[in-house]
Protein backbone atom coordinates (compact mmCIF):
# COMPACT_ATOMS: atom_id res chain seq x y z
CA UNK A 1 0.00 0.00 0.00
CA UNK A 2 1.94 3.48 -1.27
CA UNK A 3 1.17 6.38 1.06
CA UNK A 4 1.07 10.01 -0.99
CA UNK A 5 2.34 11.52 2.11
CA UNK A 6 5.35 10.72 4.09
CA UNK A 7 3.10 9.51 7.55
CA UNK A 8 4.93 8.73 11.12
CA UNK A 9 4.78 4.53 11.23
CA UNK A 10 3.74 1.87 13.92
CA UNK A 11 5.55 -0.98 13.85
CA UNK A 12 3.10 -4.16 13.89
CA UNK A 13 2.83 -8.16 13.42
CA UNK A 14 0.93 -9.99 10.92
CA UNK A 15 -0.91 -11.10 13.91
CA UNK A 16 -1.85 -7.51 15.06
CA UNK A 17 -2.96 -7.15 11.08
CA UNK A 18 -5.23 -10.35 10.69
CA UNK A 19 -6.98 -9.12 13.97
CA UNK A 20 -7.34 -5.77 13.22
CA UNK A 21 -9.00 -7.57 9.50
CA UNK A 22 -10.86 -9.36 11.43
CA UNK A 23 -12.92 -6.51 12.56
CA UNK A 24 -12.42 -4.65 9.49
CA UNK A 25 -14.47 -7.03 7.78
CA UNK A 26 -16.92 -7.71 10.53
CA UNK A 27 -16.43 -10.97 11.83
CA UNK A 28 -16.47 -9.83 15.41
CA UNK A 29 -19.37 -7.84 14.73
CA UNK A 30 -21.03 -5.60 16.48
CA UNK A 31 -17.38 -4.76 16.92
CA UNK A 32 -16.64 -3.36 13.64
CA UNK A 33 -13.66 -0.79 14.88
CA UNK A 34 -10.65 -0.13 17.61
CA UNK A 35 -12.54 0.72 20.74
CA UNK A 36 -11.83 4.33 22.39
CA UNK A 37 -11.36 4.81 26.08
CA UNK A 38 -15.01 4.93 26.96
CA UNK A 39 -16.03 1.81 24.81
CA UNK A 40 -13.26 -0.39 26.56
CA UNK A 41 -14.21 0.30 30.21
CA UNK A 42 -18.33 -0.19 29.44
CA UNK A 43 -17.39 -3.77 27.52
CA UNK A 44 -14.68 -4.57 30.61
CA UNK A 45 -18.17 -4.26 33.06
CA UNK A 46 -20.93 -5.65 31.05
CA UNK A 47 -19.52 -8.24 28.58
CA UNK A 48 -21.67 -6.14 25.26
CA UNK A 49 -20.93 -3.86 22.74
CA UNK A 50 -23.76 -1.69 21.17
CA UNK A 51 -26.20 -4.21 22.62
CA UNK A 52 -24.52 -7.45 22.14
CA UNK A 53 -22.23 -9.54 23.37
CA UNK A 54 -18.10 -9.43 23.40
CA UNK A 55 -16.27 -10.48 26.26
CA UNK A 56 -13.60 -8.42 26.34
CA UNK A 57 -12.20 -4.84 24.86
CA UNK A 58 -11.26 -4.73 21.35
CA UNK A 59 -7.92 -2.52 21.59
CA UNK A 60 -4.48 -2.46 20.26
CA UNK A 61 -1.67 -1.11 22.27
CA UNK A 62 1.68 -2.00 20.40
CA UNK A 63 4.79 -2.85 22.19
CA UNK A 64 8.44 -1.05 21.79
CA UNK A 65 10.23 2.35 22.26
CA UNK A 66 9.37 3.30 18.42
CA UNK A 67 5.86 2.72 18.39
CA UNK A 68 5.58 4.32 22.51
CA UNK A 69 7.28 7.35 21.12
CA UNK A 70 5.02 8.33 18.29
CA UNK A 71 1.77 6.63 20.51
CA UNK A 72 2.43 9.65 23.42
CA UNK A 73 2.73 12.66 20.49
CA UNK A 74 0.20 11.44 18.39
CA UNK A 75 -2.40 13.52 17.72
CA UNK A 76 -6.40 13.43 16.73
CA UNK A 77 -6.26 13.04 12.71
CA UNK A 78 -3.28 12.67 12.33
CA UNK A 79 -2.48 9.66 9.91
CA UNK A 80 0.18 6.97 10.95
CA UNK A 81 0.53 4.03 8.84
CA UNK A 82 0.86 0.39 9.91
CA UNK A 83 4.28 -1.20 8.90
CA UNK A 84 5.14 -4.77 8.70
CA UNK A 85 8.42 -6.67 8.11
CA UNK A 86 9.38 -3.39 6.44
CA UNK A 87 6.09 -2.88 4.15
CA UNK A 88 3.04 -0.37 4.54
CA UNK A 89 0.37 -2.66 5.25
CA UNK A 90 -2.48 -0.08 6.12
CA UNK A 91 -3.05 3.48 7.72
CA UNK A 92 -4.86 4.93 11.03
CA UNK A 93 -6.43 8.47 11.51
CA UNK A 94 -6.17 9.01 15.07
CA UNK A 95 -9.06 9.93 16.97
CA UNK A 96 -7.59 8.85 20.80
CA UNK A 97 -5.07 7.11 22.55
CA UNK A 98 -4.96 6.12 26.24
CA UNK A 99 -3.15 4.56 28.57
CA UNK A 100 -3.46 0.56 29.14
CA UNK A 101 -3.37 -1.12 32.47
CA UNK A 102 -1.04 -4.26 31.22
CA UNK A 103 -2.19 -6.68 33.70
CA UNK A 104 -5.61 -6.00 33.46
CA UNK A 105 -5.49 -6.22 29.86
CA UNK A 106 -4.33 -9.35 30.29
CA UNK A 107 -6.51 -10.57 32.63
CA UNK A 108 -9.63 -9.33 30.15
CA UNK A 109 -7.86 -11.80 27.69
CA UNK A 110 -6.68 -14.74 29.77
CA UNK A 111 -7.93 -14.64 32.97
CA UNK A 112 -4.72 -14.05 34.75
CA UNK A 113 -1.44 -12.15 34.19
CA UNK A 114 0.94 -14.87 35.29
CA UNK A 115 3.54 -15.22 32.98
CA UNK A 116 4.45 -18.38 33.80
CA UNK A 117 2.02 -19.18 31.09
CA UNK A 118 3.42 -19.30 27.44
CA UNK A 119 0.91 -17.91 25.88
CA UNK A 120 0.69 -15.00 28.53
CA UNK A 121 4.48 -14.39 28.12
CA UNK A 122 4.44 -14.18 24.31
CA UNK A 123 1.14 -11.59 24.35
CA UNK A 124 3.23 -9.83 27.24
CA UNK A 125 6.09 -8.77 25.48
CA UNK A 126 4.42 -7.79 22.64
CA UNK A 127 1.72 -5.33 24.64
CA UNK A 128 2.36 -1.54 24.82
CA UNK A 129 0.54 0.66 27.75
CA UNK A 130 -1.05 2.88 25.41
CA UNK A 131 -3.84 2.19 22.78
CA UNK A 132 -5.00 3.71 19.89
CA UNK A 133 -8.48 4.00 18.00
CA UNK A 134 -9.69 5.77 14.72
CA UNK A 135 -10.56 4.70 11.43
CA UNK A 136 -8.26 2.79 9.39
CA UNK A 137 -7.62 0.65 6.04
CA UNK A 138 -5.65 -2.84 6.02
CA UNK A 139 -4.26 -4.30 3.18
CA UNK A 140 -5.18 -7.62 4.15
CA UNK A 141 -7.35 -9.61 1.86
CA UNK A 142 -7.32 -13.15 3.27
CA UNK A 143 -10.45 -12.78 5.29
CA UNK A 144 -11.81 -11.36 2.92
CA UNK A 145 -11.89 -14.25 0.78
CA UNK A 146 -12.52 -16.56 2.88
CA UNK A 147 -15.75 -14.89 3.74
CA UNK A 148 -16.26 -14.99 0.03
CA UNK A 149 -15.51 -18.85 0.01
CA UNK A 150 -18.41 -19.62 2.44
CA UNK A 151 -20.46 -17.37 0.12
CA UNK A 152 -20.22 -18.96 -2.71
CA UNK A 153 -20.51 -22.40 -1.33
CA UNK A 154 -23.62 -21.60 0.58
CA UNK A 155 -25.22 -20.03 -2.46
CA UNK A 156 -24.37 -23.20 -5.05
CA UNK A 157 -25.42 -25.65 -2.16
CA UNK A 158 -28.63 -24.31 -1.58
CA UNK A 159 -27.64 -24.42 2.09
CA UNK A 160 -30.14 -23.34 4.65
CA UNK A 161 -28.23 -25.12 8.03
CA UNK A 162 -24.68 -24.52 8.34
CA UNK A 163 -22.97 -25.91 11.42
CA UNK A 164 -19.42 -24.88 12.32
CA UNK A 165 -16.16 -26.38 14.00
CA UNK A 166 -13.22 -25.11 14.97
CA UNK A 167 -10.20 -27.64 14.50
CA UNK A 168 -6.90 -27.61 15.18
CA UNK A 169 -6.07 -31.25 13.79
CA UNK A 170 -2.59 -31.56 15.51
CA UNK A 171 -3.06 -34.30 14.34
CA UNK A 172 -6.52 -35.44 12.47
CA UNK A 173 -7.70 -38.49 14.10
CA UNK A 174 -10.52 -40.65 14.83
CA UNK A 175 -12.56 -38.65 17.36
CA UNK A 176 -12.45 -35.42 14.82
CA UNK A 177 -13.73 -37.82 12.17
CA UNK A 178 -16.87 -38.85 14.75
CA UNK A 179 -17.72 -34.97 15.45
CA UNK A 180 -17.31 -34.57 11.66
CA UNK A 181 -19.46 -37.59 10.44
CA UNK A 182 -22.74 -36.65 13.55
CA UNK A 183 -22.24 -32.89 12.89
CA UNK A 184 -22.72 -33.57 8.78
CA UNK A 185 -26.02 -35.82 9.42
CA UNK A 186 -27.92 -32.61 11.37
CA UNK A 187 -26.53 -29.92 8.67
CA UNK A 188 -26.86 -28.94 5.31
CA UNK A 189 -23.53 -27.98 4.99
CA UNK A 190 -19.74 -28.08 7.21
CA UNK A 191 -17.46 -25.42 7.11
CA UNK A 192 -14.63 -26.62 8.95
CA UNK A 193 -12.43 -23.41 10.01
CA UNK A 194 -8.74 -25.01 10.69
CA UNK A 195 -6.96 -22.62 12.89
CA UNK A 196 -4.27 -21.17 11.43
CA UNK A 197 -1.48 -19.96 14.37
CA UNK A 198 1.09 -17.41 14.06
CA UNK A 199 3.82 -19.67 15.90
CA UNK A 200 5.71 -22.18 14.27
CA UNK A 201 5.30 -25.49 14.86
CA UNK A 202 6.29 -29.55 13.76
CA UNK A 203 3.06 -29.89 12.03
CA UNK A 204 2.84 -26.78 9.80
CA UNK A 205 -0.76 -25.43 8.75
CA UNK A 206 0.05 -26.72 5.02
CA UNK A 207 0.53 -30.48 6.48
CA UNK A 208 -2.22 -30.37 8.97
CA UNK A 209 -4.79 -28.85 5.69
CA UNK A 210 -3.47 -32.02 4.04
CA UNK A 211 -4.05 -34.30 6.29
CA UNK A 212 -7.78 -32.85 6.50
CA UNK A 213 -8.65 -32.43 3.29
CA UNK A 214 -7.40 -35.92 2.19
CA UNK A 215 -10.05 -37.25 4.76
CA UNK A 216 -12.91 -35.12 3.06
CA UNK A 217 -12.01 -35.98 -0.39
CA UNK A 218 -11.40 -39.75 0.35
CA UNK A 219 -14.25 -40.25 2.91
CA UNK A 220 -17.43 -37.82 3.08
CA UNK A 221 -19.52 -36.02 0.38
CA UNK A 222 -17.08 -33.55 -0.32
CA UNK A 223 -19.34 -31.28 -2.03
CA UNK A 224 -20.83 -30.46 1.61
CA UNK A 225 -18.04 -30.11 3.83
CA UNK A 226 -15.51 -26.64 2.94
CA UNK A 227 -12.34 -26.61 4.68
CA UNK A 228 -11.49 -22.41 5.45
CA UNK A 229 -8.38 -21.21 7.56
CA UNK A 230 -9.08 -19.36 10.61
CA UNK A 231 -6.71 -16.53 11.58
CA UNK A 232 -6.05 -17.95 14.89
CA UNK A 233 -4.38 -14.84 16.42
CA UNK A 234 -3.72 -13.47 20.55
CA UNK A 235 -7.60 -13.27 20.57
CA UNK A 236 -8.56 -16.48 20.46
CA UNK A 237 -6.18 -17.34 23.45
CA UNK A 238 -8.67 -15.94 25.43
CA UNK A 239 -10.50 -18.10 28.55
CA UNK A 240 -13.45 -17.10 26.46
CA UNK A 241 -12.15 -17.85 22.99
CA UNK A 242 -15.71 -20.11 23.15
CA UNK A 243 -17.59 -16.87 23.17
CA UNK A 244 -15.53 -15.15 20.17
CA UNK A 245 -15.51 -18.38 18.16
CA UNK A 246 -19.38 -18.46 18.63
CA UNK A 247 -19.17 -14.74 17.61
CA UNK A 248 -16.98 -15.43 14.32
CA UNK A 249 -18.74 -18.56 13.06
CA UNK A 250 -22.45 -16.43 12.82
CA UNK A 251 -20.58 -13.92 11.46
CA UNK A 252 -19.34 -15.83 9.02
CA UNK A 253 -22.60 -16.93 7.75
CA UNK A 254 -22.88 -20.36 10.03
CA UNK A 255 -26.14 -20.99 12.01
CA UNK A 256 -24.61 -23.75 14.27
CA UNK A 257 -21.40 -23.66 16.45
CA UNK A 258 -20.13 -27.50 17.75
CA UNK A 259 -17.73 -27.51 20.63
CA UNK A 260 -16.19 -30.36 22.93
CA UNK A 261 -17.64 -30.06 26.37
CA UNK A 262 -13.98 -30.50 27.33
CA UNK A 263 -13.14 -27.06 24.82
CA UNK A 264 -10.82 -24.94 26.65
CA UNK A 265 -12.94 -21.70 26.18
CA UNK A 266 -16.07 -23.69 27.53
CA UNK A 267 -15.07 -22.88 31.59
CA UNK A 268 -17.62 -25.88 32.99
CA UNK A 269 -18.37 -25.13 36.68
CA UNK A 270 -21.79 -26.06 39.04
CA UNK A 271 -24.17 -24.06 39.94
CA UNK A 272 -26.83 -25.14 42.55
CA UNK A 273 -25.77 -28.66 41.12
CA UNK A 274 -26.12 -27.77 37.84
CA UNK A 275 -24.02 -28.14 35.51
CA UNK A 276 -23.33 -24.54 33.16
CA UNK A 277 -20.80 -23.13 31.82
CA UNK A 278 -19.41 -19.41 30.12
CA UNK A 279 -21.46 -19.47 27.52
CA UNK A 280 -24.65 -19.42 30.25
CA UNK A 281 -23.82 -15.98 30.59
CA UNK A 282 -24.05 -15.17 27.16
CA UNK A 283 -27.75 -16.15 26.24
CA UNK A 284 -27.48 -13.89 23.60
CA UNK A 285 -25.35 -14.95 21.21
CA UNK A 286 -26.85 -15.15 17.83
CA UNK A 287 -25.96 -19.11 17.08
CA UNK A 288 -27.06 -22.22 18.24
CA UNK A 289 -24.20 -24.02 20.45
CA UNK A 290 -24.13 -27.75 20.70
CA UNK A 291 -22.09 -29.68 23.23
CA UNK A 292 -20.82 -32.99 22.56
CA UNK A 293 -19.47 -35.15 25.03
CA UNK A 294 -15.79 -36.50 24.57
CA UNK A 295 -15.05 -39.33 22.35
CA UNK A 296 -13.00 -42.39 23.73
CA UNK A 297 -11.80 -45.51 22.76
CA UNK A 298 -13.39 -48.33 25.37
CA UNK A 299 -11.58 -51.99 25.15
CA UNK A 300 -14.81 -53.25 26.54
CA UNK A 301 -17.10 -52.08 23.71
CA UNK A 302 -14.60 -52.35 21.38
CA UNK A 303 -15.16 -49.52 19.60
CA UNK A 304 -15.13 -45.10 19.46
CA UNK A 305 -17.57 -44.50 21.72
CA UNK A 306 -19.45 -41.14 23.44
CA UNK A 307 -18.38 -40.78 27.26
CA UNK A 308 -21.88 -40.02 27.49
CA UNK A 309 -23.45 -43.48 26.32
CA UNK A 310 -20.63 -45.63 27.39
CA UNK A 311 -21.31 -47.85 30.53
CA UNK A 312 -17.51 -48.51 31.36
CA UNK A 313 -15.50 -47.21 33.09
CA UNK A 314 -12.86 -44.27 32.43
CA UNK A 315 -10.42 -47.00 33.32
CA UNK A 316 -11.30 -49.00 30.46
CA UNK A 317 -11.01 -45.78 28.14
CA UNK A 318 -8.16 -44.82 25.56
CA UNK A 319 -8.33 -41.39 25.17
CA UNK A 320 -7.76 -38.95 21.88
CA UNK A 321 -5.31 -36.92 23.40
CA UNK A 322 -3.77 -34.64 20.57
CA UNK A 323 -0.51 -34.11 22.34
CA UNK A 324 0.08 -37.68 22.90
CA UNK A 325 -0.01 -38.56 19.08
CA UNK A 326 1.87 -35.80 18.22
CA UNK A 327 4.39 -36.73 20.12
CA UNK A 328 4.73 -40.55 18.59
CA UNK A 329 4.81 -38.68 15.19
CA UNK A 330 7.80 -36.50 16.20
CA UNK A 331 8.98 -39.60 16.92
CA UNK A 332 8.82 -41.48 13.79
CA UNK A 333 6.30 -43.85 15.38
CA UNK A 334 3.44 -45.18 13.64
CA UNK A 335 0.43 -44.18 15.61
CA UNK A 336 -2.34 -47.41 16.22
CA UNK A 337 -4.88 -47.54 13.59
CA UNK A 338 -7.76 -47.00 16.62
CA UNK A 339 -6.41 -43.19 16.99
CA UNK A 340 -5.65 -42.21 13.31
CA UNK A 341 -5.92 -43.67 10.18
CA UNK A 342 -2.64 -45.74 8.38
CA UNK A 343 -2.82 -43.71 5.52
CA UNK A 344 -3.17 -40.18 7.44
CA UNK A 345 -0.60 -41.49 9.66
CA UNK A 346 1.79 -42.19 6.18
CA UNK A 347 1.11 -38.83 4.71
CA UNK A 348 2.33 -36.70 8.14
CA UNK A 349 5.15 -38.79 8.74
CA UNK A 350 6.12 -39.08 4.87
CA UNK A 351 6.15 -35.10 5.39
CA UNK A 352 7.89 -34.67 8.89
CA UNK A 353 11.03 -37.31 7.68
CA UNK A 354 11.57 -36.73 4.08
CA UNK A 355 14.03 -39.17 3.01
CA UNK A 356 14.44 -41.15 6.24
CA UNK A 357 15.57 -43.82 4.57
CA UNK A 358 18.87 -44.85 2.22
CA UNK A 359 17.44 -47.16 -0.13
CA UNK A 360 13.76 -47.05 0.56
CA UNK A 361 12.86 -49.59 -2.68
CA UNK A 362 15.29 -52.00 -1.14
CA UNK A 363 13.47 -51.98 1.90
CA UNK A 364 10.07 -52.09 0.69
CA UNK A 365 11.58 -55.12 -1.51
CA UNK A 366 13.28 -56.88 0.82
CA UNK A 367 10.27 -56.89 3.84
CA UNK A 368 6.86 -56.70 1.99
CA UNK A 369 5.22 -59.33 -0.49
CA UNK A 370 5.29 -57.62 -4.01
CA UNK A 371 4.09 -58.27 -8.07
CA UNK A 372 7.34 -59.53 -8.72
CA UNK A 373 8.19 -56.63 -10.84
CA UNK A 374 10.34 -53.97 -10.48
CA UNK A 375 8.97 -50.89 -8.86
CA UNK A 376 9.46 -48.05 -7.49
CA UNK A 377 8.39 -47.05 -3.69
CA UNK A 378 7.77 -44.10 -1.68
CA UNK A 379 8.02 -43.60 1.78
CA UNK A 380 4.31 -42.91 2.60
CA UNK A 381 3.53 -46.19 0.75
CA UNK A 382 6.50 -47.79 2.78
CA UNK A 383 4.84 -46.64 6.18
CA UNK A 384 0.90 -47.94 4.65
CA UNK A 385 2.57 -51.42 4.60
CA UNK A 386 4.25 -51.23 7.59
CA UNK A 387 1.05 -50.53 8.82
CA UNK A 388 -0.58 -53.41 7.74
CA UNK A 389 1.70 -55.83 9.35
CA UNK A 390 1.33 -54.63 12.12
CA UNK A 391 -2.17 -55.18 11.75
CA UNK A 392 -1.68 -58.79 11.12
CA UNK A 393 -3.55 -60.67 13.82
CA UNK A 394 -2.21 -64.16 13.48
CA UNK A 395 1.50 -63.97 14.79
CA UNK A 396 0.39 -61.53 17.25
Amino acid sequence: MESTRKNRQLFLDKEFVATLALAKEGILSPVDKLMNKKEAQEVAQTGHYKGKPFPFPFIIAPSGEKNRAVLTTAYQGEALDFVVDGKIKGTIIVDEVFDVDREKRMEQLFGTHDISNPDIKTFSKRLGDIAICGEYTLEFDDIKLTKEKIARAKEQLGAKNVSAIMLNAKPFHRAHERVIRITLEKCDMLVIFLLKPYRQDVMSFELRLRALQYFVDNYLPKNRVLIVPFENTYLFSSYKNAVLDSICAHNFGCNRLILSQNHSGIGTYFDKNETKSILDQYEDLEIDIELLAEFVYCNECKTLVSTNTCPHGSHHHIKYHGQSLLEILKAGMLPPAIFMRKDISALILSELFPNRFENIGKIYDAIFPNSGLIETHDEREFYLELMRLHQTTSLT
